[in-house]
């Protein structure tokens, strides 16, 4: 009895926790969707790093070539010609071939350095996409909007995985990822998300943002850190949600996953030993109730309710705010925002496993290059 406890205790301490703040982050979510636009809006660059194929790519570069703001330029960056599919850069775009041959900086961010430095001088603000997204025509409003804010160092969107073919391993890949997007709200927030996130040129000048970037394979969280370095904030921008398409199988979800939380252990220890605790006891618990529930225990059948309805209750407010933020699509979340819900427990489970995963290795793959970090 003592290890039941010991285990189901404190998962059910932490489900209940898990659902502080959630009114506040709704309510948060629906003023920045209902706001006004911004009185002015600032020349902004547009960065978006292509390295190969991606599902749907032609139209994804042809959303940021088309998005509903007055003065923005885009650029789209690769290490050399042979990284840029034919056929697929829309008509207007600069084009930056990087050419960066550090070992010890990835690859993402050599072309991110390489692009800052070829903006346009009159650019105030700096944007960053990923090439396999397709914000919609407000992205780039969205994500400016919180720059004029008093102390707001840079803020953030998010992606939503909306993925065609909506396959198990698809479907599982965005629940378990959603959890990340749970932690966005109000106030500060403690990382960008490299495939939408905005930054003031003068605040990525001062804040060295550019050295941050030196010897890292992460542009994201080597941003958020010199963002916080600079006593700024980090607003997150629910209107510049990107959904992405993409398909993955179920072994490609394995490495995904598992290369996420490698990122996280280097970048992030705090968070990753802390994501690692919560999902030990979060597993431990479920098994041991459920094993309980097997040997005829009916407070263990209450004690596994209680400890799964409050997760799936904040999965389904997830993908209810998600959907506000893309009205574009509407009918998929139709067809499928029950799994968010439903699906929170395997979803808990494959959590535990791309952190324990994480842990035995520092070799990370990405787009065929592999860095030690």
């Amino acid at each position: 009895m003592f290890w039941y406890w010991f285990f189901v205790g404190p998962a059910l301490l932490l489900a209940i926790l898990s659902l502080r703040g959630e009114r506040r982050r709704a309510e948060y979510v629906a003023a920045r969707l209902s706001a006004d636009p911004p009185a002015s809006l600032p020349p902004a660059t547009v960065i978006v790093p292509v390295k190969g194929e991606d599902d749907g790519l032609r139209g994804n570069l042809a959303a940021l070539a088309n998005l509903n703001y007055p003065d923005y330029e885009l650029i789209v960056v690769a290490h050399s010609a042979v990284d840029i599919p034919p056929g697929v850069l829309p008509s207007g775009v600069k084009v930056l071939l990087a050419h960066g041959d550090d070992p010890h900086t990835g690859e993402k961010v050599q072309n991110l350095r390489a692009a800052v430095t070829a903006a346009r001088r009159r650019t105030e603000v700096f944007a960053f996409a990923d090439s396999d997204g397709r914000p919609g025509p407000g992205w780039l409003r969205a994500l400016v909007a919180p720059l004029a804010e008093p102390g707001v160092g840079a803020s953030t969107g998010f992606r939503w995985f909306v993925p065609v073919p909506p396959t198990f391993a698809s479907l599982l890949r965005g629940v378990w990822d959603a959890v990340v997007a749970g932690r966005l709200g109000p106030g500060d927030n403690p990382f960008v998300w490299g495939g939408a996130m905005a930054i003031r040129r003068e605040v990525f000048e001062q804040a060295a943002v550019a050295e941050r970037w030196k010897n890292t394979i992460s542009d994201d969280y080597s941003l958020a850190a010199a963002v916080h370095a600079a006593g700024l904030t980090i607003a997150y921008a629910p209107g510049a949600t990107v959904p992405s398409e993409e398909p993955i199988g179920m072994r490609g979800l394995l490495a995904w996953t598992r290369r996420q939380m490698q990122i996280t252990r280097v970048y992030s220890p705090r968070l990753w030993w802390a994501a690692l605790a919560a999902h030990i006891f979060y597993c431990g618990g479920m098994a041991a109730s459920i094993v309980a529930s097997v040997r005829g225990s009916r407070l263990a059948e209450w004690a596994l309710l209680a400890q799964l309805s409050p997760g799936m209750l904040k999965g389904l407010n997830r993908a209810t705010l998600a959907r506000a933020a893309l009205p574009q699509c509407d009918a998929w979340f139709r067809r499928h925002q029950w799994v968010h819900a439903i699906w929170v427990p395997p979803a808990t489970w494959l959590w535990l496993v791309a952190l324990a995963a994480s842990a035995v290795s520092r070799t990370v793959e990405w787009r065929g290059n592999r860095y030690r970090v």
